[in-house]
This record gives C-alpha cells, sequence and structure tokens, in this order.
C-alpha cells in the first residue's frame, strides 16, 4: 500500500459512485488508509458501514437520489465509478451502457455543478476509438459519450474534472469471467481455459497500482479537464499472459487457444506513460509477474475458502 496523496486526503470527504465494483472496492479501501471519510455508493447492499465509512444504497440513475446525497454529505471529492464494462456486441447491451455509463455520469456530474466539489475524478476505457473511428462496442460508445459530457461539464460549467484510462486493470477481488481471475481460477482447479487465439496484445496493469493513479488524480494541482492514462506503456500478448499464469501456478493444464473466436474490432493500444508521469508524478511499480503472483496467492485463499481447491493443480 503506497502513502501517495495521504496527507491531502486525509480528513476529506469522498463519495465513491460504484462502490460494489472492482475499482470501488479497492478504492474504498485505500482512501480509507489515506484517512479519508468516505461514502460507499452502489445499487446492491454492501455490508455494515464503520468509522469513516457510510455505506449507501442508491442508484446512480436516479437523479433525485443523487441530489439529496449532495445536500446532506457534501462531498468534497467524487469518483464516478459506475458502469457496465461489458466490451460485447449484442444488441441488447445498448440499453444498459447507456443507462449505467452515460446517465450516471451526466446526473453525477449536474450535482456537481449545482454543489460544488473540489474534483470530480471519472474513467475513460481504452476501448474507446481514436482519431475519429466509430466505436465499436455499446461499452464504447458509452464511455465515450460520458468523457465527452465530463469535459463539456468542465469547460462550460467549471466543473472539476479529471479523467482516468486504466488499462486491463487485473488483481485480487477482480471477478472470475475477467481474463487473468478466468485463467488463474481454471488453471487452480484444473480445469482447461477455453480462449480465442490469444494473439491480442494488452498493456497491463495491477490493481494497487491503479489505485496509486486514483488517489493522484485527485490531488495534483492544475490538471482539470485533462485525460491521464493509467498502464505500463508495454503490450504482452494474451498468450503470453496465459502461459505466465500457467507456470506460476505450476499447472499441468495446458489452455486451449482457439476454443472461441476472436472478437471483431478488439484495440490494440498502450499507455501514455509519459504524459501521466510528468502530470501526477504517477508510475506504475508492480512489474507483471508479481502481480501475477499475488493475484494467485489471492485466488489461492478464496478457491481454499470456497472447498474447490485440489490437492494437486492439473
Amino acid at each position: 500500500m503506497s502513502d501517495l496523496g495521504n496527507s491531502e486526503i486525509q480528513g476529506k470527504r469522498i463519495l465513491v459512485a460504484g462502490a460494489g465494483g472492482f475499482l470501488g472496492q479497492h478504492l474504498v479501501e485505500r482512501l480509507l488508509q489515506a484517512g479519508a471519510e468516505v461514502l460507499a455508493v452502489s445499487r446492491r447492499p454492501q455490508g455494515e458501514s464503520r468509522a469513516r465509512l457510510q455505506r449507501i444504497r442508491a442508484d446512480m440513475v436516479d437523479r433525485a437520489a443523487i441530489r439529496s446525497i449532495f445536500n446532506e454529505l457534501s462531498p468534497d471529492i467524487v469518483y464516478q465509478l459506475c458502469g457496465r464494462p461489458d466490451g460485447g456486441r449484442d444488441l441488447s447491451l445498448v440499453i444498459p451502457t447507456l443507462e449505467s455509463d452515460i446517465l450516471t455520469t451526466v446526473n453525477l456530474l449536474l450535482a456537481a455543478a449545482e454543489k460544488p466539489v473540489r474534483r470530480f475524478i471519472t474513467t475513460a476505457s481504452l476501448e474507446e476509438s481514436v482519431g475519429g473511428e466509430a466505436p465499436t462496442s455499446p461499452y464504447a460508445a458509452a464511455k465515450m459519450s460520458s468523457v465527452t459530457y465530463a469535459k463539456m461539464f468542465h469547460r462550460v460549467y467549471n466543473v472539476p474534472v479529471v479523467v482516468l484510462r486504466p488499462f486491463m486493470t487485473y488483481g485480487p477481488k477482480q471477478p472470475g469471467t475477467k481474463i487473468v481471475s478466468y485463467l488463474i481460477r481454471s488453471l487452480l482447479s484444473g480445469e482447461v481455459p477455453k480462449l480465442s487465439s490469444g494473439t491480442r496484445m494488452v498493456d497491463w496493469v495491477y490493481i494497487d497500482d491503479v489505485m496509486d493513479g486514483f488517489l493522484k488524480a485527485a490531488v495534483a494541482a492544475g490538471v482539470e479537464g485533462e485525460t491521464f492514462d493509467l498502464g505500463s506503456g508495454e503490450m504482452v500478448s494474451i498468450r503470453d499472459i496465459a502461459n505466465r499464469v500457467a507456470v506460476l501456478t505450476e499447472s499441468d493444464v495446458q489452455p486451449a487457444f482457439g476454443a472461441l473466436p476472436d472478437r471483431a474490432f478488439e484495440r490494440e493500444r498502450s499507455a501514455d506513460t509519459d504524459t501521466t508521469r510528468l502530470r501526477l508524478a504517477w508510475q506504475p511499480r508492480v512489474p507483471l509477474d508479481n502481480g501475477l503472483a499475488l493475484t494467485i496467492d489471492w485466488w489461492k485463499k478464496q478457491l481454499a475458502a470456497e472447498g474447490s481447491m485440489p490437492d494437486k493443480v492439473g
């Protein structure tokens, strides 16, 4: 755990919208460790509140609920992490991504414009189009629209927005449907992970590094209106990740490459780490193999607790 930005965050009242998700869970804990008062908002039950942590069940699609939270609790800093990170192309995803990404972002921006905050942090996606290309999924279109609204609110209504673009984030607590968690859980359980060709090149970044960036973005001076990449700047194929996980788990099981079709329009891009280092004083610290090992250790404990860890992997 890093102490980056802790002194400036200590005592601040910070609202985390989407606190029940992968990023949100980690962010809540990091903010508490930094001494903040955290307002953790989620549509789903989250458990009990405790010292400096107030858990709130609310849907950020509900504008009245958001206004009530802002009026009653007056957050200093807002993190907008609501969303449905599903890069599928199904027509059925259009409305859910519109609601979970665009409407939630706009509703929170409206509240922050009406009752000003010190910083409003939202996220972009590596799936977004570049160079004027059309987006390639409902999720990508929704994230692009959300970021456009955020930048408009900064320019027109002076909301102090900072946009962060986490690249392929992985680590403990990530759902088992995501690629790294899926690989680890499958191999530890002696099951064959079914993959596409695995040739896609991806910029991978460990969750603790991403959280460092989130804290930095809350306190860095003069960065409003800007977008920052949070990634390693290095590209590693999914096939390579699968092979590394197989070695680190000491599994005899071999991933089944080509068992699934490659998804069309997948983007390959690496993070602009130079700009983020210069403007946020941030850079990733956790090497890829170290991050994978930490994630494997977490999954071993989870599977042991579930009673689904075999005596011998593979």
